[in-house]
């Protein structure tokens, strides 16, 4: 009979893979890598995303990579922009190909294109992006010369989804601006210095950042489908538990499975951060059926906070002449010691976020309800 694990058992042991129990002292590739990478929609999520779970975090860490082009934004897991280590870049992107061919040929895009000749098309944009560095609104007026009449937006987006491809800096370096201008992995990166990565790795490289995990849950977080035969091919490497509702829920044996007790500090988590977005059942860290708010923007100004491992409300950062105030918005009322430990880590990040203000402070806002 397999061992049922509480919601509070899974949440503790996501939140020690993810780096959320304690801040720890590790090259941010090397992170990078174990949490395979981060979901970048919003370019400076990553930054706040990295300083919750590394002590000491600079932002010129991350930059440098960027800039040295050891790390990407890049489309990968349920063809969304992640930002992933350039050996992960060429690892992952065969293994999560389908999910990005599927969403594309969903789209109306596809259907604006049907009668194309697809595979000219993405020549014709690969030789584009690969003379220089383009965004969407600069390529679909290129490719229009060629298919004139065409929807431009239909004719660049097809390039973006159909070939491997990364937005260059400055975009995606803290303190800059720049525009989602795409190039070529391979122009980018060179050729893979290895070979690509398996579906059963990938799975494996899964449960041990998000573990114990359903087959749902690891469909939900890649958008790769018919996992149950990955899964049943893995089971006898793995450790199979229950959760309170009788799913199966598998693990790696050696994957660290924390006391539910554990104490879970505040955390301030970014937008997107995979963390509220990796698993089907999402009931370990969200409680009752209450959506996970995604915000819109560049990142670093707005999120989502962690109270006792769970989802429990929402921040966001209001900049003035010579200060900066970082407003927490409840979902319910905090004790006096939760409140005292929400206001604490909020310095903290503000003193990350804003280090160049005169003068910051932390308001509590009323409970909401959303």
């Amino acid at each position: 009979m397999s061992r049922t694990l509480s919601p509070r058992a899974l949440n503790r042991a996501t939140l020690q893979r993810q780096l959320l129990l304690s801040r720890v002292v590790r090259p941010v590739g090397e992170v990078l890598e174990h949490l395979v990478g981060l979901q970048a929609q919003a370019p400076n999520a990553p930054y706040v995303g990295l300083w919750s779970r590394l002590a000491n975090f600079a932002p010129q860490e991350l930059a440098d990579l960027i800039t040295g082009r050891a790390a990407v934004r890049t489309t990968l897991m349920r063809a969304t922009i992640h930002l992933v280590t350039a050996r992960d870049c060429h690892a992952l992107r065969p293994v999560i190909r389908p999910v990005v061919e599927r969403v594309f040929a969903g789209s109306v895009f596809a259907r604006k294109i049907a009668d194309l000749d697809v595979d000219e098309l993405l020549a014709v944009g690969r030789k584009h992006l690969a003379e220089q560095p383009l965004t969407r609104a600069e390529l679909g007026p290129l490719l229009a010369r060629r298919w004139p009449g065409q929807d431009v937006d239909a004719l660049a987006y097809t390039i973006s989804y159909g070939l491997p491809l990364v937005q260059v800096p400055p975009r995606g370096v803290w303190g800059e601006t720049g525009p989602a201008a795409w190039t070529p992995v391979e122009s980018w990166l060179g050729p893979p210095a290895g070979p690509a990565a398996d579906v059963d790795e990938v799975v494996l490289r899964y449960l041990a950042a998000f573990g114990p995990a359903s087959t749902m849950d690891v469909q939900a977080w890649s958008g790769l489908t018919r996992l149950r035969e990955v899964l049943e091919r893995l089971r006898s490497r793995l450790h199979v538990f229950r959760d309170e509702s009788g799913r199966e829920l598998f693990d790696l044996p050696d994957a660290p499975r924390p006391d539910p007790d554990t104490p879970a500090p505040v955390r301030f988590l970014p937008e997107y951060d995979n963390v509220l977005l990796g698993h089907a059942d999402r009931s370990r860290f969200v409680l009752g059926k209450r959506p996970v708010v995604l915000f819109a923007g560049n990142g670093a100004t707005m999120g989502n906070l962690l109270l006792d491992g769970c989802y429990q409300g929402t921040w966001r950062t209001d900049r003035a002449r010579r200060g900066v105030t970082l407003f927490v918005d409840p979902f319910g009322p905090l004790s006096t010691q939760d409140a005292g430990e929400v206001v604490a880590e909020a310095g903290r990040l503000l003193a990350f976020l804003a280090a160049d203000a005169v003068q910051t402070d932390v308001v509590i806002n009323r409970p909401i309800e959303r």
